[in-house]
């Protein structure tokens, strides 16, 4: 299971459980006499290695099973094999930023007031600005040095936020982490995983993004002719087709794509739509209305300007996106939200209500290493170990909402989830498990700027697939 623990502040979650067991079995094609594979190869430029070699097994026909102990029964032989993701992305077992030994989880909350935080945050950037200042000239160290202990409005309106949330988040995170502790999930002592990091592609080149802007140079596809889904089949589909439609794996097994000559894990009863946010009418026209929508957009900020690691979208960019049309009465939104105040303010205040959301909650994803500390001292002044999540409905039929809220919990207004944090960029912990409780079984699920799939939901965004990269996974063989 990916939830760990459930207790009253929150929820301490396996990311890599839930992963692992997203239905990435396979079946080895060797231990066919006939060679009988069952993968699919959505490309023009397939190679046959790439369907011999990795093959995809169906599981039973009487419905779909995600465990990964599952065999698979072969030709009288008991072929047992799956895709897991390398465990090497979750070897966080010391924090990036060592806290001082009175500011470590185990200690317990102590209260502080504004000003001491303000005090510790100014001391922490005085020290890391004398460290950065080693070799440039004395006056320029002291420019710098003052510079960095000058608070502006929006790291005081943070400071602001934090002094609020702080006891909530290092009360419940110590609770989930002592439990952890018990049960043997976190541990102070972790395997050696440093000698594998050397052969880990950290910096995988897919070029879905700039493959999502080619593609809005192929010719116009006439839509009265256009399928608004096409189903992952046995025979190849053009390249045009993957970019063109919402692409769905409704069968009960793992399928592989290639694209570009680069091969995409898609696990069972999911689908997804490979574009940027200009090319979002193949999800329209999917026909389908969601009672989840999970957003993660691309937030602006200073140092993604800087560094262009990847594009952002602008506040009335993000408005753009037509959730109204998606949603289901009642739909439950969750946004994922920056540490910055004015991201926050701005999706309370003006995002939701143009969306006519009602803002239900806030929740935190709290980060933390394998034996249970916070990734960065709680109080450090611009990175924290913890993400918002901002929570709300959809308003409208008033009837309607009532039909879809029976039997299902209310919102909390504050819970953590808590959990070791991939290393990978923007690789966030699944939600699926801590919002079932919140939700229908039969929920449709949305996510919004996603970079990974999982069964049950539609996902969309321009790097979609980024973490179906085959090389982010580990062949399993002769598992017995």
């Amino acid at each position: 299971m990916s939830v760990v623990h459930r207790l009253t502040a929150g929820w301490l979650v396996d990311h890599l459980s839930f992963i692992n067991q997203c239905g990435y079995e396979v079946c080895d094609s060797f231990a066919h006499p006939r060679g009988v594979t069952c993968s699919t190869c959505v490309t023009s430029d397939e190679d046959s290695h790439s369907i011999s070699t990795f093959a995809a097994t169906p599981s039973s026909s009487n419905g779909p099973s995600y465990g990964p102990g599952d065999a698979i029964e072969a030709e009288g032989k008991r072929a047992k094999m799956r895709y897991v993701f390398r465990e090497e992305f979750f070897d966080i077992s010391k924090p990036h930023i060592a806290a001082a030994p009175e500011e470590q989880l185990c200690q317990g909350c102590p209260e502080v007031s504004l000003t001491e935080i303000k005090a510790n945050s100014n001391r922490e950037e005085c020290q890391e600005g004398a460290k950065s200042d080693i070799g440039n000239s004395l006056a320029t160290a002291r420019k710098k040095r003052k510079r960095k202990c000058v608070f502006n409005q929006g790291e005081l309106d943070a400071l602001e936020y934090h002094s609020k949330v702080r006891k909530l988040i290092w009360e419940g995170t110590l609770h989930l982490v002592q439990e952890g502790l018990k049960s043997g999930f976190l541990r102070h002592t972790t395997a050696k995983l440093s000698c594998r990091k050397n052969n880990v592609p950290h910096h995988i080149v897919c070029g879905l993004a700039e493959l999502c802007e080619m593609a809005k140079q192929f010719p116009a596809v006439n839509e009265s002719d256009h399928q608004a889904v096409r189903v992952l089949e046995e025979t190849s589909s053009a390249d045009q087709d993957l970019l063109s439609c919402v692409m769905e794996n409704g069968s009960n097994h793992l399928k592989i794509i290639v694209l570009m000559g680069q091969k995409y894990l898609v696990p069972p009863k999911s689908s997804f739509l490979l574009s940027d946010i200009s090319c979002l009418q193949p999800l329209l026209n999917y026909k389908k209305k969601y009672d989840v929508i999970v957003i993660d957009p691309p937030w602006e900020n200073k140092s993604v300007k800087r560094s262009n690691r990847y594009s952002h979208l602008s506040s009335w960019q993000i408005k753009q996106i037509p959730v109204p049309a998606l949603a289901a009465p009642n739909c439950l939104v969750v946004m994922w939200v920056t540490n910055r105040q004015k991201h926050l303010r701005f999706v309370k205040d003006e995002l939701y209500p143009h969306w006519s959301v009602k803002t239900l909650a806030e929740w935190h994803w709290v980060k933390i290493t394998t034996a249970g500390e916070f990734v960065l001292p709680l109080d450090s002044l611009h990175k924290k170990p913890y993400e918002v999540l901002v929570l709300g409905r959809v308003q409208g039929d008033v009837k309607e909402a009532l039909r879809k809220s029976e039997g299902v919990l209310p919102i909390p207004e504050h819970q953590l989830i808590v959990s070791i944090p991939c290393s990978l960029h923007s690789h966030k912990p699944p939600l699926a498990a801590v919002l079932a409780e919140f939700i229908k079984p039969d929920a449709e699920c949305l996510e919004l700027f996603a970079r990974n799939l999982q069964p049950g939901w539609t996902s969309w965004g321009n790097e979609v697939l980024k973490f179906q990269h085959i090389d982010y996974f580990t062949l399993l063989q002769n598992e017995n």
